[in-house]
């Protein structure tokens, strides 16, 4: 009997990951690949902006700060973390955020509603509900609205720590489900641990999930964590706490992981992957434009027994894993969600 391919065995490990259901990591390079702009575009939008007239002195000077720190070349994290915006600056930029992202998050709605096969996480969706699994957990640090349009194109439930409706106060039981008869639709659980183009908070803390709005509503702020100094003190308030909380027990009991266009930057999401691929030898995939450093320090540093990674590459794309560290290419540009199903799941379009 011939020995395995390079490809074969890669195909080998991708089944048998995505066969436990894993929890899928969302990140924005899976936006990206649908036109939602990332952390890049909106450094550039933020800089251009004209503040608005009323800020003191001291956060007119902030913001200056913030603004040169970002024409040196700074990503928008470091900027934001070089600088102590106020309140208002902080609500200033997440309002900023959301009017610069919304018009492409609708386009993605748009596009599904012309097609509904339109988006390939659907697809992924299907395939991994083809089992007795009733429930799927995302975990995304994404503000848009991707991988909820995307279930409810596979005419699947969604969760998000809210209750169902137009007005969307947070629910009390974070295991919520639709019901049918005594049995629970299957529903793809998305928890955003950086908040959503729908969510807003009140000078009263009121929050609520409004998800036909357009403009922000009256009295309300959108409820979104931003990146700077102030991102991990938001995470100590509602709703954020127990969106945490589940998305660290999804993470803490997940058979695999699975993760699209995310770089490894991020603690809220990572650090609880990163203790289970070393500890417990949870077999990790990830697909992406290209991996970022933050990545391959991670995948390359020995903390990870079983992966397999796949980036663009001059054949189509080049692949990593545990055992060939150097890598090997593929012929099919598989760092793309489509080809990635096309090829190493046969799953339907």
């Amino acid at each position: 009997m011939a020995a395995k391919t390079a490809t074969e065995i890669a195909q080998e490990f991708a089944q048998g990951a995505l066969s436990t259901a894993p929890v899928i990591i969302l990140g924005s390079g899976a936006s990206a690949a649908h036109g939602v702009p990332g952390m890049g575009a909106l450094a550039t939008h933020l800089s251009n902006a004209i503040p608005p007239t009323g800020w003191t002195p001291d956060e007119a000077a902030e913001w200056a700060k913030f603004v040169a720190r970002l024409e040196a070349g700074n990503d928008l994290e470091t900027a934001l973390q070089a600088v102590r915006p106020s309140e208002r600056q902080t609500q200033y930029i997440a309002t900023e955020t959301r009017h610069f992202l919304l018009p492409s998050d609708l386009s993605v709605l748009e596009r599904l509603l012309a097609d509904r096969r339109a988006l390939p996480l659907s697809r992924l969706y299907r395939h991994l509900f083809d089992s007795t699994h009733i429930t799927l957990h995302v975990v995304t640090p994404n503000y848009d609205r991707l991988a909820e349009y995307a279930a409810d194109a596979a005419d699947l439930s969604t969760f998000t720590g809210f209750n169902y409706g137009y007005l969307q106060n947070r629910a009390r039981n974070t295991e919520t489900r639709i019901m049918v008869g005594r049995r629970a639709t299957r529903t793809v659980s998305v928890w955003k641990v950086h908040g959503s183009l729908d969510w807003f908070q009140d000078a009263d803390s009121q929050i609520i999930g409004v998800r036909s709005a357009l403009a922000v509503p009256s009295r309300f702020m959108p409820l979104m964590i931003t990146p700077g100094i102030d991102k991990y003190r938001q995470t100590h308030g509602e709703p954020f706490r127990t969106i945490l909380s589940c998305s660290d027990n999804a993470l803490e009991t997940a058979r695999a992981y699975f993760c699209v266009g995310y770089g490894f930057n991020d603690e809220h999401v990572q650090t609880k992957l990163i203790e289970r691929c070393h500890r417990d030898s949870v077999p990790l995939v990830v697909i992406t434009k290209e991996l970022t450093a933050a990545a391959r320090g991670f995948l390359r540093g020995g903390r990870c027994r079983r992966y397999l990674a796949i980036e663009d590459g001059p054949a189509g794309a080049r692949a990593y894993m545990h055992d060939a560290q150097d890598g090997f290419d593929l012929e099919q540009p598989l760092w793309r969600l489509e080809h990635f199903l096309d090829h190493m799941t046969g799953a339907p379009a």
